[in-house]
């Protein structure tokens, strides 16, 4: 072990960086926090309404096939560059280290969608959570009520817990993130088998494969298959939102043990180990729904869609058993925000390390006793924050919210995910390391490329007809293309809005200013001083640890 903790620290200071972060994860702890923020009880169950509507249960059972392939490509990829640059700066760092020219600037627009995509990530995790724990407490309190002031005080309260988790240390992470990986494969395997034998009057297996529309998008009758295909596209959005989060093993790659193998093992094997427990998940929530009752649970609670799979798991069982079912997702999704917190504050304690935040010198810093990245927690928290705060705009549209959370989040990482492999796969000098694909390196990196190309454009797609007939329904997605409709914003799907106006954002930050002084990844020092900043972690003398963060942040400003 001594002799891979020093393969590791020798390997990261010719990265450029000191051993600032405590080391303590095996390869285990490290594929539990990428299994963790995947999470199929979250996402498996929070956008269960999606593919319920787009395609029905059969988009919902098939749709972790395909995803879970194409999402495999796309780890394995990222995964080969991992294995050569262990870093917790992880996608910026390789865009800036594998591109021919204008490395800098690759690395200034990687670094900052990979660092929205996770924000997105935990505002939708934790909102999807907060309406979970609304729906557990409803189960005991009839009169209880979800409305968007309740959920996001939930939130907040959530977010709060997940930053005092994360700041307390890498330990306490560690071992969470470790009974996460078991609560959650447990926790299917006792679903599973809880909804296979207490329902009496369920549709069964044979439901699996039905076929069903209600995303309001049809022929009219006519012959065309167009409109229901496009339903079935949109369906594997389900699947698509819940397998991202897994570069947070490159992110945690710094506290980890044989990195540069233990890092790409994690992400390829949290991938294909969430898909598959996906899969029986859904299956067995489908199976079991009480027949003729699947398009009424797929609506939610008092609206909110995404407790439609809160629904699907309750309705079929109740009493103490849906008790029991919810509470496992509840924990479960706990998990999820705080692995998912674990890996931001490392992203941006890491992209502040190389002075691409505002205030990096604030958000780079270590904390000496618990050897983590405090303040970043603190930031990445308060920003998930205000994207929660969205949700309180329109009291009305409550999954318009959560889709955006949930658009930002898999559009941000996988962008972010693309462009460092794009860059390797026409970059002949890239050296693979010791875990890669060998000959099958490029096949299986350009076919992640059309991948990410394509589900960022389904991303931006409106998955709800737009428009509602005068004086007709109300329901989310109801309506049909008629010559006498109205557009409503609940059918509307915000997320290309938000993406396009935060590149514009970043675009011009870039051109009118990060370009004079972001260089992309930076040495933190010479072989001296890395082992001075090191020593002086170790010491836990907090005025030594500040006097040379304040030294290598004179040097960022050269």
């Amino acid at each position: 072990m001594t002799t891979t903790h020093e393969a590791d620290r020798a390997r990261l200071h010719e990265l450029g960086y000191a051993q600032e972060l405590d080391r303590k994860m095996g390869w285990f702890s490290n594929f539990a926090i990428s299994f963790s923020i995947i999470s199929i009880l979250a996402g498996g169950t929070t956008t269960y309404f999606l593919a319920g509507f787009a395609g029905g249960p059969r988009m919902i059972t098939i749709g972790w096939v395909i995803v879970g392939f194409f999402s495999l490509l796309v780890g394995m990829a990222m995964a080969e560059i991992v294995s050569i640059y262990p870093t917790a700066g992880g996608l910026y760092y390789w865009s800036g280290k594998l591109a021919k020219k204008n490395g800098a600037m690759w690395s200034w627009f990687t670094g900052w969608f990979n660092l929205i995509g996770q924000i997105g990530v935990i505002a939708s995790v934790d909102y999807g959570l907060a309406l979970f724990t609304g729906y557990f407490i409803g189960l005991f309190q009839d009169d209880f009520r979800l409305t968007t002031k309740t959920v996001f005080v939930i939130f907040a309260i959530m977010l709060l817990a997940h930053a005092l988790i994360n700041v307390a240390g890498v330990k306490l992470v560690k071992v969470l993130g470790d009974i996460s990986v078991w609560w959650h494969i447990g926790g299917v395997l006792v679903i599973f088998a809880i909804l296979l034998v207490a329902p009496n009057d369920r549709e069964g297996f044979g439901f699996i494969f039905d076929y069903s529309n209600g995303t309001g998008w049809s022929n009219n009758g006519g012959t065309s298959f167009l409109p229901g295909l496009y339903a079935c596209l949109v369906g594997l959005l389900l699947a698509q939102y819940t397998i991202t989060g897994f570069d947070a093993s490159a992110h945690v790659s710094e506290e980890t043990h044989d990195a540069g193998r233990s890092a790409s093992i994690a992400i390829v094997r949290s991938i294909y180990v969430s898909a598959v427990a996906a899969l029986i998940l859904n299956v067995a929530m489908l199976q079991a729904t009480p027949k003729g009752t699947f398009n009424d649970l797929i609506l939610g609670r008092d609206g909110f869609l995404a407790t439609g799979g809160a629904n699907a798991l309750a309705n079929p069982v109740g009493g103490i058993g849906a008790k029991l079912l919810i509470a496992i997702c509840v924990v479960a999704q706990f998990f999820c925000g705080m692995a998912s917190v674990t890996a931001n504050s490392r992203m941006i304690y890491a992209f502040s390390r190389d002075g691409a935040i505002p205030g990096h010198k604030l958000w780079h810093r270590i904390n000496p006793r618990t050897r983590t990245p405090t303040n970043s927690i603190w930031l990445g928290c308060g920003l998930s924050l205000v994207v929660g705060a969205l949700s309180l705009y329109q009291a009305n549209n409550y999954s318009v919210a959560f889709f955006a959370m949930t658009g930002m989040c898999v559009v941000g990482l996988y962008i972010a995910y693309v462009i460092p492999i794009f860059l390797r796969l026409t970059n002949s000098n890239f050296e693979q390391g010791a875990w890669n694909l060998g000959k099958y390196s490029k096949l299986v990196g350009w076919t992640a490329v059309a991948w990410v190309a394509f589900i960022s454009l389904l991303f931006f797609a409106p998955p709800f007809w737009p428009f509602w007939p005068v004086g007709g329904s109300t329901t989310f997605g109801a309506g049909t293309p008629d010559a006498f409709t109205v557009f409503h914003m609940s059918n509307f799907n915000f997320t290309g809005p938000i993406i396009i106006g935060l590149f514009i954002v970043v675009a011009l930050w870039w051109a009118l200013s990060a370009k004079k002084w972001f260089t992309g990844p930076r040495v933190q020092g010479t072989p001296e001083e890395l082992l001075a900043i090191e020593a002086a972690l170790a010491s836990g003398d907090e005025t030594l640890v500040r006097a040379l963060e304040d030294a290598e942040d004179a040097r960022l400003q050269d």
